[in-house]
């Protein structure tokens, strides 16, 4: 289906009156550009030209050409800013706070060929003569090159719109180099060679792996070839396109052919930062550029049930007894937009749920927590507080003319807050304690890409209309990429100053580069089928690639109904990713265990106990997402990146260091084939050793996906008796392993003690050391 059916579709289950009103806001949207923004002209190609000297800076310097110039600045970290025409690391929607200090080590000095080099201790970058920019080891092994910009400017400069200059970069990597990333693409994690838009988009309807582009997409690439792996991310929220070209070994006269990008940005600043070394240092790296991920509240670490179509109190209230009934342990229920008066943001629907306090008191006691969602749009309603509240604080999107801009979504005509203000976002922050004094404990933003239904054209606010921009102004071809973004920093910050006792819980549909710093996010609208369920794994992997950790799917995909086979393998690989959330339209099947029978109800629930027996080791790795980067879900060459036959494997991962996840992504398999990283690694279930690199063909009955454990590893788990195990897998003889345990002071801001194990194999004997937290002795089971 393209995107004109999905629209298409769509408009009709909202009905004839909606669709008709979508129509005259696409029309509305194609005549404030028409008048808003700028015709194009004529425009010339420009180049750097020739170097003409160079000024040295502290952690760099300035190479100036015949045609522009170019500064080079290595951070503390070892992270390389380059930055065209003047371009600074700042003002930047990715970076967490002030910019890194430089590295005053790094110096720039004269270079062959009338080029110059910055030397540090972890990178070496070369500039060419024309501008070509090399980032290579501190051998000089060249792990990326950055050809000559080139970018297009206005014959006339006073045709110029405030935009800056459309420009492209092509860049080189190594023959053997496989691209990830990019945000959530439904195809992957690997991206083939292809064109991949930076636009966040809701494709409408539901989407498949073939569907690009998607709600977050980011310009972020991360590179992992035999040389080393490296990270590039090209700060501009503008519009753009990504190509790639993968490399061929011995091609042509029996010389390689590098792989290739392209990157296209129609406006916005040509500036990029490039991090090398391990997955895990780069993403390190990235984390201290653009902050530590949120860290969730342990319950939001359970299992979550959503729906859009409740309908009522009482109809949550049989759910949640169903999972009580047949002992299945939840955590949370979400209610979306049929729970509000009229699809308004913030309020509430009073004759199906006339007393949410009570509804959400209730459910907390039983341990499960209420989940709001939250859309931008306000309905643009005289009278209505919000709408009036917004207008008073001028929070709202304006045209060219200083109009409120106007589109239609789920309440009709709406508004759209300006997040890119302060002021908006402080205005926006408060009205969640509307949402808190109805008893909601978290929040999940959507629609924000923004969306604004069309019945032709993109469905999203005019590019012409104007945004604040933290004081600098600009239209929403700079804004729409960082609209979920600042959404989720307005609620995250707004919840924070309401409880400022309680760590908030938000995800986001959209967002874009940091969006870490606010919460997580989620598949969206996911096809109910066998292509889907594939496109999750892709999704949570390559999210976490870019900074995200935490992410996960619609069980079951967002509509339709998926046979029972499908939902209970889609839940068996949903109990392992960091968001364990089903979901589904309105016009969907239901998506309860026990719907789809006595069997799925029983493996089920052996997948949901599992999930909560390793919640104490999913709380120890959102916290060290939230230190180090590390995302919880990993492909599986993250500790061994020069094994290709891993950097091709897409169908498994790893939770954390110590477990892989073999989930079963085809309709009938009872196995299947698991390639195996270097090591022993366990069958969790029968305990049988496997050694690594290769591949074994596992078991994989209806009961159960294949998952294994890295020997030597400590894994903290939750004991039969409460308190916190540690499951022991024995190391190899004469090898050592160990493990982490972050135990969750509570849902505020302590900061726990980190304790650390060490697993040791000799002469028969396996010995657990502990280092930290010395006054407790944690019960060991033994496993191997």
């Amino acid at each position: 289906m393209d995107a004109g059916d999905k629209w298409m579709a769509a408009l009709r289950t909202v009905g004839t009156g909606q669709g008709l009103r979508s129509v005259r806001s696409a029309w509305r949207r194609r005549c404030a550009d028409a008048m808003g923004l700028p015709r194009p002209g004529a425009e010339r190609a420009r180049v750097p030209g020739v170097a003409q000297g160079a000024e040295p800076e502290p952690g760099g310097g300035v190479v100036r050409f015949a045609r522009s110039s170019l500064r080079v600045r290595v951070v503390a970290g070892g992270a390389v800013f380059c930055g065209w025409d003047g371009a600074e690391p700042e003002p930047s929607y990715a970076l967490a706070g002030a910019c890194p200090e430089v590295d005053e080590r790094a110096v720039l000095e004269p270079d062959t060929d009338g080029g110059w080099r910055v030397l540090s201790e972890r990178v070496l970058v070369v500039v060419s003569r024309h501008g070509a920019v090399e980032v290579r080891t501190p051998g000089g092994v060249r792990l990326r090159r950055d050809l000559p910009p080139r970018w297009w400017e206005p014959v006339d400069p006073q045709a110029q719109d405030g935009g800056g200059p459309r420009w492209v970069q092509r860049s080189e990597v190594a023959a053997d180099a496989r691209f990830f990333g990019l945000g959530g693409r439904a195809a992957g994690p690997r991206l083939r060679a292809g064109s991949y838009r930076l636009w966040n988009t809701d494709p409408g309807g539901v989407f498949e792996p073939g569907d690009d582009p998607l709600y977050i997409t980011m310009p972020v690439q991360l590179v992992v070839a035999d040389a080393g792996s490296h990270l590039v991310f090209h700060d501009n929220s503008w519009d753009g396109r990504v190509t790639l070209w993968e490399g061929e070994e011995g091609a042509g006269s029996g010389h390689d052919r590098p792989g290739r990008c392209e990157v296209r940005l129609e406006g916005g600043p040509l500036r990029y930062w490039v991090m090398a070394g391990t997955p895990a240092r780069v993403l390190h790296d990235w984390a201290a550029l653009t902050g530590g991920a949120a860290l969730p509240p342990a319950w939001a670490l359970g299992h979550h049930h959503a729906r859009w179509g409740f309908g009522s109190e009482r109809e949550v209230r049989r759910v949640v007894e169903g999972y009580k009934e047949r002992g299945l342990p939840l955590s949370a229920v979400h209610l979306d937009i049929d729970h509000y008066r009229g699809h308004r943001v913030f309020t509430v629907d009073r004759e199906r749920f006339p007393d949410l306090p009570g509804l959400a008191a209730d459910l907390r006691r039983d341990g499960v927590r209420l989940v709001s969602i939250v859309d931008p749009a306000v309905k643009a309603e005289p009278g209505m507080a919000v709408y009036e509240g917004g207008r008073e604080a001028g929070a709202f999107v304006r045209d060219v003319q200083g109009r409120e801009v106007r589109g239609e979504v789920w309440p009709g005509e709406s508004v759209f807050p300006d997040f890119t203000d302060p002021k908006a976002r402080a205005w926006w922050g408060g009205l969640y304690a509307e949402r808190l004094a109805q008893g909601f404990s978290g929040f999940w933003h959507d629609m924000n890409e923004p969306v604004s239904f069309a019945a032709f054209g993109d469905p999203t606010l005019p590019r012409s209309a104007r945004h604040v921009l933290e004081g600098r102004g600009g239209d929403h071809r700079e804004a729409h990429n960082v609209y979920g973004l600042t959404m989720a920093r307005a609620g995250y910050e707004g919840l924070g100053a309401l409880r400022p006792g309680e760590r908030p819980f938000v995800f986001s549909r959209s967002g874009w580069a940091g969006m870490q710093r606010y919460g997580g996010t989620w598949s969206g609208d996911v096809v109910t089928g066998w292509t889907g369920l594939r496109a999750s794994l892709a999704l949570v992997l390559g999210l976490g690639l870019c900074g995200v950790p935490y992410s996960g799917p619609d069980i079951g995909g967002f509509t339709g109904s998926p046979s029972p086979e499908l939902y209970l393998r889609w839940f068996q690989l949903g109990a392992y990713l960091p968001l364990f959330r089903t979901h589904s339209a309105i016009s969907a099947g239901r998506r309860e265990p026990w719907e789809f029978g006595a069997e799925v109800l029983e493996h089920a629930g052996a997948a949901l106990r599992e999930r909560m027996r390793l919640l104490p080791y999913f709380v120890t790795l959102a916290h060290l997402a939230r230190r180090t980067g590390a995302p919880y879900a990993r492909p599986v060459w993250w500790r061994s990146p020069e094994d290709r036959a891993l950097r091709d494997c897409e169908d498994e991962f790893l939770l954390g260091d110590s477990l892989l996840v073999a989930p079963v992504l085809e309709a009938g398999a009872d196995r299947r084939a698991v390639r195996l990283p270097r090591g022993r690694w366990y069958d969790t279930v029968t305990g049988r050793a496997h050694e690594g690199p290769g591949q074994v063909l596992l078991e994989a009955p209806l009961s159960r996906i294949p998952v294994l454990a890295r020997a030597g590893s400590v894994i903290p788990v939750a004991g039969a008796e409460g308190g916190v195990e540690l499951e022991v897998w024995a190391p190899a003889a004469g090898r050592t392993g160990g493990g982490v345990l972050i135990a969750d002071a509570g849902e505020g801001w302590e900061r726990p003690e980190v304790v650390r194990f060490t697993t040791r194999a000799r002469g028969g004997v396996v010995t657990v050391e502990q280092e930290g937290a010395p006054e407790v002795a944690y019960p060991v089971r033994m496993r191997g």
